[in-house]
């Protein structure tokens, strides 16, 4: 049965066509995989099939009825964003069901002992570790993630459940649970819309697949006529092999130790030591809160460290100072580019701009000139996909974003950098530039290290991998001769794994 169609959509925005003659048709009982890379499309459909955006042209039907002539009929619509979108000084339960009148708790006062006994029913579903009187900023970003599914769940009259990369911040145990929910709701009839660029789940989890390409649908198909292979190719356009797409050699030959950390500690880890090498890319793995970003942040002088070190060629990066960790050399890409890596607010130039003053700026004035020719490097040598430089960043694609974000950081000529989850919410296409981007950086001598959730991504990318579990390093390998079973039994903490490398 039909629950959602839409034909001939188009929709334009000044300078580019961002769907062009779109059609998809959404089954009950059945999830629909939306795939493309960044800037294909899928945001601005995303955006249609809620009721946020109108299209130029084109019919959207929920049931059977026309959605554009009736917008209420986009009640039956639940959306679950990729980005976290909750108030973090107001408990569980009120994130849970705000606005209150919509969920039943709005009349002339607010049972507290009602709403959080009904929230606590969808986050035993949900497999949730918070409470319902806790305040959401004090709760992990897994239940964050958690909150906003079983916030869109909770509607009780949605027929369609869309679900924008939402396993970005779960662990494998939280995803795979998070997915019988899935496979529960679609066996009651629900129609879910599933975007991930993790092929893993797209094949595990999808009945049905649409393929966006520069804001046009290439083809619908069954799950099980595609392969990996021919997936990747109808999302991108490219005859490349899968093998050729999916190896790039692991950069070789580091130099120096640039980078001593001894017996650091911080919040969320302990005594932790290593080194980095010039042109090496060090791999971190380890599952959500086992200390990696925190140390990292700590490295960087955004976490006061307690204990230990950090030294950045010979000379001690000073406890809880970023400042001179960026005059020193080291620069940090945090993982939520959207909340603390870009200015959503300003231009794509002004974003790269921003890091290089003391470079463009003479007599207490910006040189514009001097500011062109920055910017221009960056977005040329690291393939930032704008219409314009003037083009407010927030408009980007996720990808687009984390390119202008290291041109922003290349414009300083840094010894080192800390990349943390920096293909999260990318699409694979991207993920392989950005892959290209880092061994080119450590071939040029620059420091990398990478924290990524992706052992695949591990694997490709980095000479060696220090894992993390619970706060502590429990192992150093050299990824060429380390096997995935020993970096797992690493991860998980097993007491048999030892330093390797």
């Amino acid at each position: 049965m039909t629950v959602l169609h839409v034909s001939s959509l188009r929709k334009t925005y000044p300078g580019v066509v961002a769907l062009d003659h779109v059609d998809l048709t959404l089954e009950a009982g059945k999830v629909h995989i939306l795939a493309g890379e960044n800037g294909a499309g899928k945001s601005t459909l995303i955006k249609v099939l809620t009721g946020l955006v109108t299209p130029d042209a084109g019919r959207v039907e929920i049931e059977g009825h026309d959605a554009l002539a009736d917008h209420t009929l986009f009640a039956r619509v639940a959306y679950v964003p990729q980005e976290l979108s909750l108030f973090p000084t107001m408990t569980v339960a009120e994130n849970m069901f705000m606005p209150f009148a919509k969920s039943g708790f709005g009349r002339m006062t607010v049972s507290r002992a009602a709403m959080e006994a009904a929230a606590q029913k969808l986050m035993t579903r949900f497999g949730m570790h918070a409470s319902p009187g806790q305040k959401v900023g004090h709760i992990s970003v897994p239940d964050q993630q958690l909150l906003q599914i079983a916030r869109a769940a909770g509607a009780g009259n949605f027929r369609v459940l869309i679900l924008d990369e939402p396993t970005s911040s779960l662990t494998s145990s939280e995803t795979e649970h998070l997915f019988s929910i899935l496979r529960t709701l679609r066996d009651e009839g629900c129609a879910i819309v599933f975007v991930s660029h993790r092929m893993e789940e797209i094949f595990a989890l999808g009945d049905t697949v649409t393929v966006l390409r520069n804001g046009r649908s290439v083809g619908t198909h069954p799950m099980s006529e595609l392969d990996e292979g021919r997936l990747i190719r109808l999302m991108s356009g490219n005859s490349v092999q899968l093998d050729e797409r999916f190896q790039p050699a692991a950069t070789s030959g580091a130099g120096d130790v640039i980078v001593d950390v001894a017996h650091l500690s911080g919040p969320g880890f302990t005594d932790a030591s290593f080194t980095l090498r010039r042109g090496e890319i060090l791999g971190f793995a380890g599952l959500v809160g086992a200390g990696r970003s925190e140390l990292m942040q700590t490295m960087f002088g955004y976490h006061h460290a307690t204990a230990g070190r950090c030294v950045l060629d010979g000379h001690e990066i000073p406890r809880g100072r970023p400042d001179r960790a960026v005059a020193m050399g080291m620069l940090y890409l945090p993982e939520e580019r959207r909340h603390h890596g870009i200015f959503p607010l300003l231009s794509v130039r002004e974003n790269i701009a921003v890091s290089v003053m003391n470079q463009i700026m003479g007599g207490g004035v910006i040189s514009s000139g001097r500011e062109r020719r920055v910017v221009a490097d960056a977005i040329e040598r690291f393939d930032v996909r704008t219409s314009s430089a003037e083009k407010k960043i927030m408009y980007l694609s996720g990808g687009n974003q984390q390119k202008a974000i290291i041109g922003r950081a290349m414009a300083r000529r840094p010894r080192v950098l800390i990349f943390d989850e920096p293909t999260k919410g990318i699409d694979i296409g991207t993920k392989f530039q950005i892959y290209r981007i880092m061994q080119q950086l450590a071939e040029e001598g620059v420091g990398i290290i990478l924290v990524s959730s992706e052992m695949a991504e591990l694997q490709r990318c980095a000479t060696r991998i220090i894992t993390m579990h619970s706060g502590q390093i429990t192992g150093s390998f050299d990824q060429a001769t380390t096997d995935i079973n020993t970096l797992v039994g690493a991860i998980i903490g097993a007491p048999e794994v030892r330093h390797v490398a």
